[in-house]
């Protein structure tokens, strides 16, 4: 039994779901209480190398949130069945949807997103504006240029729903991990027991590599697998050091 079932269209769930989730799982790791021990950068790094403001990087946030609400409003209402009867598929269908779907957002966001560096002109004016987040945080995962944001992480994921063929109701489940996930992987924290950094290579640690200086050229798959990287040949490897003042740091393995 869906709890929204009778209450909330899926098409609306499908769009806000996502959004709610984000500033919840976020403001989470916002508001903890100090984790020093388990910090990849301290908090004065964060306060001194990051280029801009929170309160803009929650505008920019909000605004990028926006436009995939129009989106995806719009996209989940045109693509629904006429008569208004969708009939839900088996979990086990389900489940390979979901995972076709994070095949096809890693591959559109892996080439999208190096290509962004490779290009100067759009890393100059559009892709630069994430790493102005050089020690990255969890409110900060989605803070893209609007043009990124769009291309990126909009046409993505509409582009995974189509494909992997979802019903509206499954894209809840989708679209809710993998906000939760690309919270994690910038959320600047190496905690123990996390099960994202027991399952996935690409965790946290491994985003962490790309937004340091020496690790802009590699490191360029999300938000789930790291296969890209190892195929193509950008992926950085990495170990995990304590700092003596306390904290761990994620040191690239030169290759």
């Amino acid at each position: 039994m869906v709890l929204w079932e009778g209450y909330v269209s899926d098409e609306v769930m499908g769009t806000f779901a996502p959004i709610v989730v984000y500033w919840i799982y976020a403001g989470f790791y916002q508001l903890m209480p100090a984790l020093d021990n388990y910090r990849l950068h301290t908090k004065r790094d964060e306060e001194q190398k990051n280029l801009v403001p929170f309160s803009a990087v929650v505008k920019g946030v909000l605004l990028q949130q926006l436009v995939q609400a129009i989106v995806a409003l719009s996209l989940l209402t045109t693509t629904r069945n006429a008569s208004g009867d969708v009939v839900q598929p088996s979990i086990p269908r389900q489940a390979l949807q979901i995972v076709i779907a994070m095949f096809v957002m890693d591959t559109w966001q892996y080439f999208v997103h190096r290509y962004m560096h490779q290009n100067k002109f759009l890393y100059r004016h559009v892709h630069s504006q994430h790493h102005r987040l050089v020690v990255p945080y969890a409110v900060g995962a989605l803070y893209n240029h609007p043009i990124e944001g769009l291309l990126l992480d909009t046409v993505g994921g509409a582009i995974s729903y189509l494909v992997s063929g979802m019903t509206a109701r499954t894209a809840v489940v989708f679209f809710c991990f993998a906000v939760v996930k690309t919270v994690d992987d910038h959320c600047g924290l190496w905690l123990p027991g996390n099960i994202f950094h027991l399952l996935f290579q690409n965790n946290t640690a491994y985003h962490d590599i790309h937004h340091q200086l020496q690790g802009l050229k590699y490191n360029y798959s999300q938000p789930f697998f790291s296969i890209w990287d190892k195929v193509l040949g950008t992926y950085m490897p990495f170990n995990l050091v304590k700092r003596p003042e306390g904290g761990l740091e994620a040191r690239p393995v030169k290759h």
